[in-house]
């Protein structure tokens, strides 16, 4: 689906349903040089279950006009905007890593609008190491392997979704090097690396504890057991804040592709808590 926001064509992908802003919405944002492919089994399950879906490309990502967000504050507004753009009241925020914090942030700027939130693949803060980021900046294909040695704790699906046999990260490194080369349409001559910048809109991020203490819905963080990129330890202090549930799944950064039954089993039970009451409301 195709949306005007902030005067610039943004695409969410909608689960195979057309949306309908009458049902209960999920909203999904993508992490670092990803699009909205990355939610298609969760966003198909819940638009074929009572739900609508809205499965973002955030801005200069995918089938959205860039220019990309220069920081979380600045994507989370961009998702607001979006949902006033689709005339939806109240979502449940879905983030995977660098959207985990567009979720959280969102969240924290319009709580009484947010049913849920669930942050997966999250960590914070979610520094990123100097070397990655140098490689990120000057050798940006060898990062794009080097983030997928780091993000997928085994090398082929299970046989579920993506489908049995998969090359895990032949079909991560095709999507994100898709991303860099500029499918996102960024005009190639301004020079944006992409992959860099959404590194560095991770790493600069430093209002999590701030957002969360703002954040009135049930929070779920789901996190891999053997993630690389954002440690299951970086989550105690934004755990508590948001008083949230902890679900471990034995995977990596890449939860989506590596256990697909379980995150969602994960994201079914998150979604079925009671939601926040609206304002006004007991």
């Amino acid at each position: 689906m195709k949306l005007a926001v902030n005067g610039r064509e943004a695409y969410a992908y909608t689960g195979g349903k057309p949306f309908d802003a009458a049902l209960p919405c999920v909203a999904f944002v993508h992490g670092a040089l990803n699009d909205h492919s990355v939610w298609t089994l969760l966003a198909r399950w819940f638009a074929h279950h009572g739900y609508t879906v809205l499965a973002v490309d955030l801005p200069g990502h995918g089938r959205s006009a860039g220019p990309p967000p220069a920081s979380v504050e600045a994507a989370a507004a961009w998702l607001l905007a979006l949902l006033d753009a689709a005339g939806v009241e109240r979502a449940a925020f879905v983030g995977h890593s660098m959207g985990s914090l567009i979720a959280l942030e969102a969240a924290a700027q319009a709580s009484e609008r947010v049913t849920h939130l669930v942050m997966i693949g999250t960590a914070y803060p979610m520094k990123v190491s100097d070397a990655l980021l140098a490689t990120a900046r000057e050798r940006p294909l060898a990062a794009i392997d080097m983030v997928n040695a780091f993000s997928l704790s085994s090398i082929a699906s299970k046989p579920s979704f993506p489908g049995p046999g998969m090359w895990l990260h032949g079909s991560q490194r095709a999507l994100m090097r898709r991303m860099l080369a500029g499918a996102s349409g960024l005009d190639p001559a301004a020079g944006v690396n992409l992959f860099e910048h959404d590194f560095r809109v991770c790493d600069r991020y430093a209002g999590g504890l701030e957002a969360a203490a703002r954040v009135r819905c049930p929070a779920s963080l789901v996190l891999g057991e053997r993630d690389q990129m954002t440690s299951p330890k970086a989550t105690r202090e934004i755990a508590s804040a948001l008083r949230a549930r902890v679900t471990k799944l034995p995977g990596g950064h890449s939860l989506m592709f590596e256990v697909p039954d379980a995150l969602l089993a994960a994201l079914r039970s998150a979604l079925a808590e009671r939601p926040a009451a609206t304002a006004g409301t007991a």
